[in-house]
């Protein structure tokens, strides 16, 4: 798998998962324009995050069983429509339901990961599979930037619109050079398919236990930037949507720093990188804890707390795609699963946390969860050779 292909494949995972996470620092306007509360204002973050999961389960696992190239088209395709629907929404029943079809569409990311190991030769896999991810993690934080940017310049039915034109590119794009690999498939039902996601929860352990920190740093990261727009957005700093987008610009720097744990897993480092990152995540909510009281305290802990979780994911997914090779899709699926029940769990508990204790809630909250995931991750590294 060439070097232009793999960034291709990062560019296309980072503006399709992007379009999940543009509503976060728009929550305020959303709430403002369609009369929400802000203490149920996450129910939208909640809602794109469940369809995730949904899409997840029903629709990543049948790249295992038809031809990858078109599944991924077909899906970008479609997330043209509902990026369409959100931004032309005028109620909030039409919202909610353009919002569930762009998380629902928005899998077509984990199709292009477990492609893009599919590719990739054993030796590097690991290597490829960091590169595609920090797309994903590069894309959900550039997400603020661009939502911050458009949102300022031309109200936030751009972004979604802008999304939609942009999306259309990259399917013309695809059409010409995305690869046609073609590879043999067990002849399964689609239920067949579904309920042998299930099964690989039983029969891999190392799926098991993955999945869980995925699930719990996932929600830490939920926690940090779904409610950050209200403290930065509100007197007495009152940011514009174009300072607290460019937020994201600093998560980036952690995201790349982290884009070499897939070969640090490669090399047998897995665990230890696990470590260190969890490690990192706690300690960046002491800096977060500060939003109040200094923006550069901020700062290094978004940094930190972005790197430990691309570190983290990266390895993650290092560990669990070489289980079985004709079941990548299924596995990245059944992991994923798990990430989105976090970002969706750590989305409604964050907003309903902030409007009950303020900021400083948000921030005990996410260093429990840190807590419990380092916890975790001690008391199972034993059951895995990495």
């Amino acid at each position: 798998m060439s070097q232009a292909v793999t960034l291709l494949f990062a560019t296309a995972c980072g503006m399709s998962v992007a379009n999940i996470y543009f509503a976060q620092p728009l929550l305020d306007q959303l709430a403002l324009e369609f009369a929400i509360d802000h203490s149920i204002i996450g129910l939208i973050i909640t809602i794109t995050q469940i369809f995730y999961g949904l899409g997840l389960l029903l629709l990543v696992p049948l790249g295992d069983l038809l031809n990858q190239r078109r599944l991924i088209i077909g899906q970008m395709l479609l997330s043209t429509v509902a990026l369409f629907i959100v931004g032309t929404a005028s109620y909030i029943v039409v919202l909610f339901a353009g919002m569930a079809l762009v998380g629902l569409l928005a899998v077509v990311t984990q199709t292009l990961v477990a492609f893009a190991a599919t590719m990739a030769s054993s030796t590097n896999r690991g290597r490829v599979v960091g590169i595609v991810t920090s797309g994903i993690v590069i894309g959900i934080l550039l997400a603020r930037t661009f939502a911050g940017l458009l949102t300022d310049l031309a109200g936030w039915r751009s972004v979604y619109l802008v999304s939609a034109t942009l999306m259309l590119l990259m399917v013309s794009l695809f059409l010409k050079v995305l690869p046609r690999v073609e590879r043999e498939v067990k002849s399964l039902s689609y239920w067949q398919l579904i309920s042998s996601v299930f099964t690989l929860f039983i029969q891999e352990r190392t799926l098991r236990i993955r999945s869980v920190v995925a699930m719990l740093i996932f929600a830490d990261f939920s926690i940090l930037w779904t409610p950050l727009v209200l403290p930065l957005s509100a007197p007495p700093l009152a940011l514009s949507h174009s300072v607290i987008g460019a937020f994201g610009l600093v998560g980036v720097a952690g995201a790349l720093a982290a884009a070499k744990a897939g070969k640090l897993a490669d090399q047998g480092f897995g665990q230890k990188t696990t470590g260190i990152a969890l490690m990192l995540l706690l300690i960046s909510w002491l800096f977060i804890n500060y939003l109040e009281q200094s923006l550069w305290a901020l700062i290094v802990g978004i940094v930190l707390l972005d790197l430990a979780v691309q570190a983290v994911h990266v390895t993650n997914q290092a560990m669990i795609l070489p289980l079985l090779s004709e079941a990548r899709s299924r596995l990245t699926a059944g992991y994923m699963v798990f990430y989105s029940i976090g970002s969706a769990g750590g989305s409604i508990a964050s907003t309903q946390t902030y409007a009950l204790f303020g900021w400083k809630g948000v921030c005990l909250l996410g260093a429990s969860i840190s807590t419990i995931a380092l916890l975790f991750w001690v008391t199972t590294k034993r059951f895995t050779n990495y």
